[in-house]
């Protein structure tokens, strides 16, 4: 990895979300075809890319029961635990709708309610991802969505991975179609003779998911144009070496453009970790991935103080922070921006990604300046209530019809006076 002075810090962001004029092309008329032609397009384009003719997508109660054939009982007993404490973490998220009443008998209030609909995307490719399955479908469970459509790129046997059907039977879908790409974006979106609708769609996908969901939102509801992958740790003298290494690849072997940045005071730790990295790419399964992410987008900025390290990490915003400092708490309050902070050598981020119970859903390419992680709050709507009292309207009513005509608006002014007539 490569050893530089925080003065020549570079931002992490990576825009491409944004996609080349060639994809976004490809992106529109996949879509406009799935409006147009439906179910006969979903099945071209299925064929095309994923290599398998299909005359249904739905997963049948068959195949489930064969995927659990297919996995130990081991992996549904720790499926079934991470689900628990996926579900008790969001649980504490939920908030109830409430009203107030004012004095002059006015009731103000807010009504929620969960969506009615969602559609959970859940990448195939080269691994299977139960977590993702769980990660997005819970939360939506929680808030109390009724209707919860998995949709997920078929092998060329027209099937789908046992542990993703697996996980997902636990998390309660019962609706799970053998699609991807962008063509299950637009099938989700604006519906297909066997796919009805949702109202909102979730979930990580590669460039071509990534500029379909841009494409459908405003018709639909997204959770975030994702980017690849990102890791910063904070970290002194007090850390091991091969302990922060491991966990910088941790995330380089998502994706060649995934980012891994160590930010530290100490030389001596920053010289040690980056042997420890070349060490240890060596043996891993994924190393030409993880070796370009290191060679691109890894670094190790050494910085004059904790203090500078802190800083440096809020103008990076990263999706996963870490904090392996001797007194990690007493930094916790200094971070403004990070999708999740793990803090201590135990806290390591795949303890996020599967078990721990937050969600794994983050905000990158530095969008936590301003974004939260998949929450039960992404799953509901919130309607104002407004019970205005004679009183108010009488105390009230010439205010607000003058304020209507500040703004040219003669008929709302009229509104207000009119009751005030009648009254």
């Amino acid at each position: 990895m490569k050893i530089v002075k925080v003065s020549d810090l570079v931002s992490i962001k990576r825009s491409i979300e944004s996609g080349t004029t060639e994809q976004v092309a490809v992106v529109k008329k996949i879509i406009s075809d799935i409006r147009s032609a439906g179910d006969e397009a979903l099945r071209a384009y299925t064929e095309k890319f994923d290599r398998v003719r299909l005359e249904s997508f739905v997963v049948t109660e068959n195949e489930i029961n064969e995927a659990y054939d297919q996995v130990d009982s081991e992996f549904i007993s720790i499926v079934r635990e991470a689900a628990r404490n996926i579900r008790s973490f969001h649980e504490k998220q939920l908030r109830p709708s409430w009203m107030t009443t004012e004095e002059n008998g006015s009731i103000l209030g807010q009504k929620i309610t969960p969506l009615d609909s969602v559609g959970v995307y859940v990448p195939g490719g080269t691994a299977a991802y139960p977590s993702s399955v769980l990660m997005n479908v819970i939360p939506a469970k929680v808030a109390g969505v009724k209707r919860i459509v998995m949709v997920s790129p078929p092998d060329s046997d027209g099937k789908l991975p046992a542990a993703v059907l697996v996980a997902a039977k636990e998390a309660g879908v019962e609706e799970i179609y053998k699609v991807g790409g962008a063509q299950a974006i637009g099938a989700l979106a604006y519906g297909t003779e066997s796919i009805t609708p949702v109202d909102k769609i979730t979930g990580p996908g590669n460039i071509y998911v990534a500029l379909a969901k841009r494409e459908v939102f405003g018709d639909v509801d997204i959770d975030m144009i994702a980017g690849p992958s990102e890791i910063a740790i904070i970290a002194d003298d007090s850390a091991r070496a091969d302990e922060v290494a491991a966990d910088l690849l941790s995330q380089a072997e998502h994706d060649p453009r995934a980012c891994s940045v160590l930010v530290t005071p100490s030389m001596v730790l920053a010289e040690a970790v980056a042997v420890e990295v070349e060490n240890q790419l060596a043996l891993l399964p994924r190393k030409d991935i993880a070796s370009r992410s290191i060679a691109d987008f890894g670094v190790i900025y050494v910085t004059s103080s904790i203090e500078e390290a802190v800083e440096t990490v809020n103008q990076l915003a990263p999706e996963h922070l870490e904090i392996l400092t001797e007194n990690g708490m007493e930094l916790l309050g200094k971070i403004r921006h990070a999708g999740a902070i793990f803090i201590g050598r135990y806290s390591s981020e795949p303890v996020g990604d599967y078990f721990a119970g937050p969600n794994h859903v983050l905000p990158t390419n530095g969008t936590a300046r301003f974004s939260s992680p998949l929450n039960v709050d992404d799953f509901q709507k919130k309607s104002s209530v407004i019970i205005y009292s004679e009183k108010a309207l009488k105390d009230n009513g010439e205010k607000i019809a003058k304020f209507a005509r500040m703004e040219g608006l003669e008929a709302h002014a009229r509104a207000v006076e009119l009751r005030l007539k009648n009254q």
